[in-house]
C-alpha cells in the first residue's frame, strides 16, 4: 500500500515538472528575444540610413515616372500614370537597348567565368612565382573602367598604332577597325578582360577550401582528374560559381563607363544604362519616361538574376556529362 502511494505521487509530480520545464524554457526564451533586441539597437541607426540612402531614390524615382517632366524646355510635372509604361513597350529603341544589354551582360560574364575557372585551376597548383603571377592576373580588375576603356581603345583597337593592328600587319593580314565595325564585341572584350580576374578570385577561394584527404582518397580509388573535376570540384564549386554570376550579372548590367569612352553609344552597342542617360541628361531631357525605363529594368534585373540563379543551380546538380 505504501508503495502504491509513492508512486502514485511521483506521477502526479510529473505535470508538475514538465510544467516548470516549459515555463523555464519559455523564460529563455524571452531573454534570448530581448539580447537580440540588445544587440542590434546599436545597428539600427546604421540600417536607418541605409533605408532612406537606397530606397529614397528609388521612391521618387518610382514617382517621377507616372509624371511628364521635361526640363529642357522647362515645364512643370504633369501627372500621366501608366503612359510612360505604355509607350515604353512600342519603343524600338528601348527594345534594342534591352536586347545590347542582355548579350553584353550574358557573353560578359559566361566568358570571364569560364577564363576565370580555367586560370584558377592553373594558379591552384604550386610552382615558382605563384604568389606574383597571381598579383598580375588581378591588375586588370583593379584598373578604373574609363583608363579601362581607353586602354583598349587607343592602344589595342586603334586601326593606327593599335597593338592588335600592328600584329595583323605582321603577319600579313588587313587592319581592322574593330569599333567601328564590331562595337559590341568591342566593349564585351574589355569587359571580360577586367571581370576575368574577380571571377578568378572567387573560385581560387574556392579551390583553396576543397578538404585535401577527399581529393586523395579520391585518387586512391583509382578515379582520373576528369572525374575528379565533374564529380568533386565542380560540386564543391557550386555556391562560389553562383556568386561569381550573380555579382557579375549585377554589375555588368549596368555598365555604363565603358560603353560611353569606346564607342559613346550607337544602335549596336547602347545598353539601357547609356539608353536612359540618353532620354535624361543626354539630349532628351525627360526625367519622366527615363525613370520609368529605370524602374522597369531594376525589376527585369531582379527577375533575370533570380531565374539565373535557378538555372545555373539545375545544370550544376546535374551528373557527369561523360
Amino acid at each position: 500500500m505504501q508503495s502504491t502511494a509513492i508512486d502514485e505521487h511521483d506521477e502526479a509530480d510529473v505535470p508538475t515538472d514538465d510544467a516548470a520545464n516549459a515555463e523555464r524554457a519559455r523564460l529563455r526564451a524571452q531573454i534570448l528575444r530581448k539580447d537580440k533586441w540588445v544587440r542590434r539597437l546599436p545597428l539600427l541607426p546604421a540600417m536607418i540610413f541605409t533605408v532612406i540612402v537606397t530606397q529614397v531614390a528609388f521612391i521618387f524615382s518610382l514617382y517621377y515616372s507616372f509624371t511628364e517632366w521635361k526640363i529642357v524646355p522647362p515645364s512643370p510635372r504633369t501627372w500621366i500614370g501608366l503612359e510612360n509604361y505604355t509607350n515604353l513597350f512600342d519603343n524600338q529603341f528601348f527594345q534594342d537597348a534591352v536586347w545590347v544589354s542582355v548579350v553584353m551582360t550574358v557573353a560578359s560574364v559566361v566568358l570571364s567565368l569560364v577564363f576565370g575557372l580555367l586560370i584558377a585551376l592553373l594558379l591552384d597548383r604550386h610552382f615558382f612565382g605563384r604568389g606574383f603571377l597571381r598579383t598580375l592576373v588581378i591588375t586588370p580588375f583593379l584598373i578604373m573602367p574609363v583608363v579601362a576603356g581607353l586602354i583598349w581603345k587607343n592602344q589595342m583597337f586603334s586601326s593606327e598604332f593599335g597593338v592588335i593592328n600592328w600584329l595583323l600587319d605582321t603577319v600579313g593580314l588587313e587592319r581592322i577597325e574593330f569599333v567601328s565595325r564590331y562595337p559590341l564585341w568591342s566593349i564585351v572584350v574589355v569587359l571580360v578582360w577586367q571581370w576575368t580576374p574577380f571571377m578568378m578570385l572567387i573560385i581560387l577561394a574556392g579551390l583553396t577550401s576543397q578538404p585535401s584527404d577527399v581529393l586523395e582518397a579520391a585518387r586512391v580509388d583509382g578515379a582520373s582528374n576528369r572525374s575528379i573535376f565533374f564529380q568533386i570540384t565542380l560540386p564543391h564549386l557550386r555556391p562560389y560559381l553562383e556568386l561569381g554570376i550573380l555579382l557579375g550579372s549585377i554589375y555588368l548590367i549596368q555598365v555604363f563607363d565603358h560603353v560611353d569612352v569606346i564607342t559613346g553609344g550607337g544602335p549596336d552597342s547602347t545598353n539601357v544604362p547609356y539608353f536612359v542617360f540618353q532620354r535624361s541628361i543626354g539630349g532628351g531631357w525627360n526625367f519622366g519616361e527615363a525613370s520609368a525605363y529605370s524602374i522597369v529594368v531594376v525589376i527585369a534585373s531582379i527577375i533575370i538574376a533570380t531565374f539565373g540563379l535557378r538555372v545555373v543551380s539545375g545544370l550544376l546538380e546535374g551528373e557527369d556529362p561523360a
